[in-house]
């Protein structure tokens, strides 16, 4: 993975900042510390703090908590910003209110394909089914500060440098049912050019185009 400055007037319909951003989730995906380094340098002065704090902390779903570590101790570094004092994270008692919240967030994601969805992580194993929505979609994915689909865009964004095919194809049709433009996801797939392996991103918009119906 390389790291190259983008001339954001040829990311197709997508502000600069979220190009930014998914860009920044891809590098946290698979990039190297040096990439990680300078990726953060740059998105620093471009990226208002609370999505780069929202998209480090989903960014453990998908990337592993080691790599979410070193990406927020680098942009504490980077950015000079301090966390805050409290979150909604730390309050156990809100449980009840992530599973709802959770059960909600999956289902916008997956639309038709939730029920489904549902049935196959029990048939894996119930904890799963369960902390997929408690933890995934509730604690982490519904949570404000981020709207649901800039996080798909990063995660399209992680899933395409993560070679992560099968959730790529979920998460191109989960854009689409929260309301992310098919131009959003054009631009996404644009900016991760110099940033995703060739072969990668080439198989993206293969997937992509045949979601389109193409």
């Amino acid at each position: 993975m390389t790291v190259v400055h983008r001339d954001d007037r040829i990311v197709r319909s997508l502000d600069a900042e979220t190009a930014v951003l998914v860009r920044l989730s891809a590098v946290v995906t698979a990039g190297t510390e040096a990439e990680l380094r300078l990726a953060i340098a740059e998105a620093a002065p471009l990226l208002r703090p609370v999505w780069a704090d929202e998209l480090l902390l989903q960014s453990y779903l998908f990337a592993g908590f080691p790599r979410m570590l070193n990406a927020a101790r680098e942009w504490r570094k980077v950015s000079g910003g301090a966390a805050l004092a409290d979150d909604e994270g730390v309050h156990d008692e809100m449980i009840a209110e992530w599973h709802v919240r959770g059960e909600a967030t999956c289902e916008a994601v997956y639309g038709e394909m939730y029920p489904r969805l549902r049935e196959n992580m029990r048939t894996l194993h119930p904890a799963i089914d369960a902390w997929m929505i408690v933890e995934g979609y509730g604690k982490v994915l519904g949570r404000p500060g981020l709207d649901l689909a800039r996080r798909e865009l990063c995660i399209i964004a992680a899933c395409v440098a993560g070679r992560q095919d099968r959730q790529l194809v979920s998460h191109l049709n989960g854009a689409i049912n929260v309301g992310a433009p098919a131009g959003w996801v054009d631009g996404t797939l644009d900016a991760l050019q110099g940033i995703a392996a060739p072969d990668a991103l080439q198989r993206a918009r293969m997937l992509w185009a045949r979601v389109q119906g193409k």
